[in-house]
């Protein structure tokens, strides 16, 4: 039997995207922030003293040369688990939405940690790739993937930003993702 399309997010749920703008703001502004401070989708502005998204994915455009996207790190055993379901006979298909500034940054990133895909899709509407299994973590993504893929398994990435949604399953981590896609597969 062939091996299910995961269509896997980055940001959150295999690059600690959180960490790494924190990172680089603690260090340019002297604050302290923590990534526990994180509870809210889109809630930078509530952290810190940009006063819009916009103003800081212009801040978060150009850090040493590069978008934030480029400098974060994966999260512990994400990688190794892609390659697992990978090994597995499964196919990764990375879904993930940037802004335009980051698109070759992303690129680099994932060739840079070797994730194992030959497919990347970088749009807003993550339901257009078709796939067996979704796994996300935004509050926005998810709704809609139940909406338009209501057929397929769609896994919620428990994070803070995010709260149960109906009809997505939810994993703690990529212990959890595996066996639902074992179970599935």
């Amino acid at each position: 039997m062939p091996g299910l399309r995961l269509g896997i997010d980055l940001d959150g749920v295999v690059a600690d995207f959180t960490k790494g703008w924190m990172n680089f703001y603690n260090q340019e502004f002297g604050t302290e922030l923590k990534v526990e401070d994180s509870v809210s989708w889109n809630g930078l502005t509530e952290l810190t003293h940009f006063k819009s998204m916009g103003e800081f994915w212009r801040w978060a455009s150009d850090l040493d040369g590069r978008s934030i996207f480029w400098h974060l790190d994966t999260f512990p055993g994400a990688v190794e688990a892609l390659h697992d379901l990978a090994s597995e006979g499964h196919h990764i298909a990375i879904l993930t939405t940037k802004p335009e500034f980051a698109v070759h940054d992303t690129f680099e990133w994932l060739a840079k940690h070797e994730l194992p895909t030959t497919e990347v899709h970088i749009l807003e509407d993550k339901w257009r790739v078709d796939c067996d299994v979704y796994l996300d973590d935004s509050p926005i993504v998810l709704p809609r993937l139940i909406l338009h893929r209501g057929d397929r398994t769609v896994c919620r990435f428990v994070r803070p930003w995010n709260s149960p949604v109906d009809g997505a399953i939810d994993v703690e981590g990529f212990a959890d993702f595996q066996q639902v896609v074992s179970g599935l597969a």
